[in-house]
């Protein structure tokens, strides 16, 4: 009984690996055509229609995703709980109304700050091909990551960290 408990473990963890493997692939695959260059942007308006700041010497991350994707909706709670940490601006992309939004985050009990990018500008001018895609940039404004599909809570908390820390 115990080598098949054995067993199972070294297959469920080989199975994570692999799949960690998997997906930082395609994320780099897909992150290749990215905007590399430094955030310019510094205010957005919310959906709330007020002006967001963004805050100088802050790492900021901001977060490319849609109602209608499944993937952002389970990466949703990732960005939730970042935002309570960090500065984080999520862009709605072609997902409605700010009142279709607004009702999706209060169904969810989501409170990040929200930019409607209904027309695709905003994707566009960062080249977003996928949902989600997240940037993360230092307190200079010069990006440090971005990943395009689901990343893990640990893993972008690690790299706002990380981002606080860069000189």
């Amino acid at each position: 009984m115990k080598s098949k408990i054995k067993h199972y473990v070294k297959e469920i963890l080989f199975f994570v690996v692999l799949l960690t493997i998997l997906t930082n692939t395609i994320s780099i695959y897909k992150s290749r055509d990215l905007s590399k260059s430094p955030l310019t942007i510094q205010n957005f308006q919310l959906i709330n229609n007020k002006e967001y700041k963004i805050a100088d010497n802050k790492p900021i991350l901001i977060h490319f995703w849609a109602t209608w994707c499944p993937t952002c909706k389970l990466e949703a709670s990732n960005i939730n709980f970042l935002s309570k940490h960090f500065q984080v601006i999520s862009i709605a992309v072609q997902s409605g109304s700010n009142e279709a939004i607004k009702n999706y985050l209060d169904t969810n009990n989501y409170t990040f700050k929200v930019v409607n990018d209904n027309n695709g500008m905003l994707s566009s001018k960062f080249h977003i091909a996928g949902f989600p895609t997240t940037f993360i940039y230092d307190k200079n404004k010069k990006l440090l990551f971005s990943d395009v599909g689901y990343t893990s809570t640990l893993s972008l908390y690690l790299k706002m960290y990380w981002a606080s820390l860069s000189k």
